[in-house]
């Protein structure tokens, strides 16, 4: 009978430890995070996630290229050509191109051009409310309300983030340096001979 209750007893006390090793666990992930925490947070999702990639314009050197961190993050470079391009090699079946930044992309849909993230008023993200931002991301649509967002933007991954994550996204983007730097429309499929075809 001892016996029965001593690991009756044993028994009890591990369920509730465990119970409370959970409630405490939970507290510590449901903990509100402070401005700084939820910056670094921003950062550390954005540096992870492939952000860099098509966003920030590279450098190329001996060892390939490399990201412009003089231009972090602000999107296809204001002004640049793009190379000719065969059209008959793009298509839903052939070829999907980007230009030598990864910062423009030619498929089927067109040609698309990476955002500037950049906190600038006038030519990044600088008026675009936290609100808009993360409806962008749920809903793939320019600042929320527009145009659909074009590939490569891998919009439906990020919309299934949290909504802490995406609103740390948010407030490291907009603790970043301000870069201005005007980021052409796209280019509708009909228009590519327009840019892409040399005269």
């Amino acid at each position: 009978m001892h016996k029965l209750l001593f690991g009756a007893s044993v028994s009890a006390a591990f369920i509730l430890i465990l119970l409370l090793q959970i409630s405490c666990s939970q507290q510590v992930e449901n903990k509100p995070l402070t401005q700084e925490e939820t910056v670094a947070l921003g950062k550390y999702i954005v540096t992870t996630s492939g952000c860099e990639d098509c966003h920030t314009p590279k450098i190329f050197t001996e060892l390939g290229p490399m990201f412009d961190t003089t231009r972090h993050l602000a999107g296809f470079t204001q002004g640049e050509a793009l190379p000719a391009l065969d059209l008959e090699m793009i298509g839903p079946d052939k070829w999907v191109a980007t230009q030598k930044h990864l910062t423009a992309w030619v498929g089927p849909w067109g040609i698309s051009f990476a955002s500037n993230l950049t906190p600038d008023n006038a030519t990044g993200i600088g008026t675009l409310s936290e609100e808009m931002f993360i409806k962008t991301m749920r809903e793939g649509k320019w600042m929320g309300v527009g145009r659909p967002l074009l590939p490569p933007m891998p919009w439906q991954v990020y919309g299934m983030k949290t909504d802490q994550d995406l609103k740390a996204i948010y407030a490291y983007l907009k603790s970043i340096k301000p870069i201005r730097n005007e980021v052409p429309q796209p280019v509708p499929p009909d228009k590519l001979g327009e840019v892409l075809v040399k005269k």
